[in-house]
C-alpha cells in the first residue's frame, strides 16, 4: 500500500498553514493600511522616488487591479502596484511599493538569483500545468503494474517547480532587505512607522517560506514512494 494518504494529509497540513499565514498577512496589511505615513507620500510617489534614487529611469510605475497583486515585471520593466498601494499613503503602501522596487533594483544590478528565476519562468509555466497529472498517473500506474517510470518523470518535472520555489526565497528576502534599508535611510518611514513596515514585509516573506517547505516535503514524499518501489522490486 503506497502512502497516498500521507501525501494527502501533509498537503492538507500545509494548506492549512498557508491559509493561516495568508490570513495573518492580510490582517497585518489591513491594519497598517489604515495608518497614514507622516510624509503623506503615495505608493506611486514612493516607488518613483526609490527608482530615481537607485538611478533607474527606464522602469514605469503602473496600477493593476486586485488585492496584493503587486509585482515587478522584468520583461516590460514595470513596477505594477494594486490600487490600494498605488494610491494609498499608508505604511502598507510604502512597504509594498519599496519591496517591488527592490526587484527593479535587483534587475538593474543583475542580481543572480533573480536572473536565474526569470530564465526559469517559461519552463516552470509548462511544468506546473503538467506535474500534478503526471504524478497522479505515475502513482496509479505504480500501484497497478509496479512500473515507476512515469512517477520518475513526474518527480523530475516537479523538481523544476520546487527549484523555482526555492530560488524565489533569496529573491524575495533580498528585495525586502533593499526596501527596508532605503525606507530607513531616506526617512520615508519614521521611527514609529519603520518597525510596522518591517513586520508587514516579514509576514509577506513567510508566505514564500511556507510554500517552499510544502513543495520540498511533497517532493520528498514522492521520492520515497519511488525508492520504496525499487526496494520491493
Amino acid at each position: 500500500m503506497y502512502p497516498s494518504n500521507d501525501i494527502f494529509l501533509v498537503s492538507m497540513l500545509f494548506l492549512g498553514l498557508s491559509l493561516l499565514v495568508s490570513a495573518i498577512l492580510k490582517g497585518k496589511f489591513s491594519r497598517y493600511g489604515k495608518i497614514t505615513l507622516a510624509s503623506g507620500l503615495s505608493g506611486r510617489e514612493i516607488a518613483e522616488k526609490m527608482l530615481r534614487d537607485s538611478g533607474i529611469y527606464d522602469v514605469q510605475v503602473t496600477s493593476v487591479e486586485g488585492f496584493l497583486t503587486d509585482h515587478y515585471n522584468p520583461a516590460s520593466r514595470t513596477v505594477n502596484l494594486s490600487p490600494e498601494v498605488y494610491n494609498g499613503n499608508s505604511i502598507s503602501s510604502a512597504a509594498v511599493a519599496a519591496h517591488e522596487c527592490g526587484h527593479a533594483v535587483q534587475h538593474a544590478t543583475h542580481y543572480g538569483p533573480l536572473t536565474f528565476r526569470t530564465r526559469m519562468v517559461p519552463l516552470v509555466q509548462v511544468s506546473s500545468m503538467l506535474v500534478n497529472w503526471i504524478l497522479l498517473a505515475g502513482v496509479v500506474i505504480l500501484a497497478m503494474s509496479h512500473n515507476p517510470t512515469v512517477l520518475l518523470v513526474g518527480i523530475i518535472v516537479m523538481s523544476l517547480t520546487v527549484l523555482f520555489t526555492l530560488v524565489t526565497l533569496p529573491v524575495e528576502f533580498d528585495a525586502s532587505k533593499r526596501a527596508l534599508a532605503w525606507l530607513q535611510h531616506t526617512n520615508i518611514t519614521n521611527a514609529e512607522e519603520y518597525p510596522k513596515a518591517k513586520d508587514a514585509l516579514k509576514w509577506a516573506a513567510t508566505t514564500y517560506v511556507v510554500a517552499a517547505l510544502a513543495a520540498v516535503v511533497q517532493l520528498v514524499q514522492y521520492v520515497m514512494i519511488y525508492l520504496g518501489n525499487r526496494e520491493r522490486s
